[in-house]
């Protein structure tokens, strides 16, 4: 999963997500960080920006509404059920996608740097394996 790593609510989506997943199922990646830009590179359909969280599962990219849901499937209890929400038309999803995108900095705020993960999380990013 790659996300924007100043972006305090993006922040706080990886690190509930880090807590819901034990198993490590999840890598993640700054969309800033070299080894998303690595990854990217295998994918020209990427997009340029970092307005959304990028979700590579399986190795097809999936973007904004499409990679939250997907995400969901993989968290424990009731997130899963929130992939019923696909059957809402994308525009529609993307749009509010996009309208929370365009307000997360106002709503949530923003870091100066892209978090550095602690010495206990290294392994669940990448870039961060081997440091």
């Amino acid at each position: 999963m790659l996300f924007d790593g100043v972006c305090n609510l993006c922040n706080g989506a990886v690190q509930f997500i880090i807590g819901q997943d034990p198993e490590g199922v999840f890598r993640f990646a700054s969309l800033q960080s070299d080894a998303a830009k690595e990854l990217l590179e295998q994918f020209p359909e990427a997009p340029a920006d970092v307005s959304t969280v990028i979700l590579v599962e399986k190795g097809r990219l999936f973007t904004r509404s499409d990679a939250a849901l997907r995400a969901a499937r993989y968290l424990p209890g009731a997130w899963p059920a929130l992939y019923g929400f696909v059957i809402v038309p994308r525009p529609i999803r993307n749009a509010v996608y996009d309208w929370i995108a365009r307000n997360r900095y106002r709503w949530f705020g923003k870091k100066d740097q892209c978090m550095v993960p602690t010495k206990e999380l290294r392994g669940r990013f990448l870039g961060y394996e081997n440091v």
